[in-house]
């Protein structure tokens, strides 16, 4: 990885920290993207102590929105020369249904719009790297999950569960499609299942549901142990030209029969284009 240049979102804590630590350790520059302005800078003190030699950054943003989405990527767009790898790795999990400025629900905007703008508004340096890589943190929380067209945001009968498990079919879907468009590019899309992690997943949604992640942690993988499959997609030479593909335990697996639909793959693009003007 050295003097390669990693952009990853979701880098301040848990599996996404310990994935640009350890890449940055290998020669990478880190540029995150952060929400959090005080985690945001811990994290840049530790990758600096980790790799003072490369001039990583962190871009703050609220990836829930989509003007959010679209500035600091069009910004890490006109500033960065090169981009290597780009780690989509945000996501949250809400106990309520909540509506963004845009009108979107949190999780829907969050876990899925912003994987879809960032990558699209990125797009063009991605392919002017050679061999550049794109890495999707979904889940095997997807298994179960239904993508409904009529009501892909859950406007009616909201779990924050469910519906988490339907924004993770979703990174699938559109690793897919992302993939198919972007064959005979050079570029790579994959994604995976981090595994259950102990990380700061799950603890602000409050109430019972915080209270049952925050007991079940207690059995989870250490986020060292959760970040494996990311560093395998991002820096393997084993997986050069490898594409489309869902991965555990970093070996390809196999996901459900809905997250291989490849109609709705293509449609799920589609609704994500008209909701952002990205991606046409």
């Amino acid at each position: 990885m050295q003097g390669k240049t990693i952009v990853i979102t979701g880098a301040t804590s848990g599996i996404g920290e310990v994935a640009a630590l350890q890449l940055a350790q290998q020669g990478a520059r880190i540029v995150a993207i952060a929400r959090d302005r005080d985690r945001g800078e811990e994290t840049l003190r530790r990758l600096r102590g980790a790799a003072p030699a490369q001039d990583h950054i962190v871009h703050y943003a609220d990836l829930s929105r989509l003007s959010e989405m679209k500035r600091v990527s069009t910004l890490i767009a006109e500033r960065e020369q090169r981009i290597d790898v780009l780690i989509n790795n945000a996501g949250a999990l809400f106990t309520k249904r909540e509506l963004t400025e845009d009108g979107l629900e949190r999780t829907f905007a969050t876990n899925h719009m912003a994987y879809f703008v960032v990558t699209n508004q990125l797009s063009h340096r991605l392919r002017a790297t050679r061999d550049a890589r794109v890495v999707c943190t979904a889940s095997d929380a997807h298994k179960g999950a239904k993508l409904n067209f009529d009501d892909l945001q859950s406007e009616r009968g909201f779990s924050g569960f469910s519906m988490y498990g339907r924004s993770k079919l979703m990174n699938i879907l559109f690793t897919r499609e992302l993939a198919r468009r972007l064959a005979g590019t050079g570029v790579t899309a994959n994604c995976l299942h981090p595994g259950f992690v102990a990380t700061r997943f799950g603890d602000a949604g409050g109430g019972l549901m915080a209270q049952v992640i925050r007991v079940a942690k207690k059995f989870a993988l250490t986020p060292q142990e959760g970040a494996q499959t990311i560093l395998y997609l991002a820096s393997s030479p084993e997986v050069a030209g490898l594409t489309g593909q869902y991965f555990y335990k970093s070996k390809p697996a196999v996901p459900t029969t809905e997250a291989q639909n490849d109609a709705d793959a293509r449609r799920l693009w589609e609704v994500s284009a008209n909701l952002s003007g990205v991606g046409t």
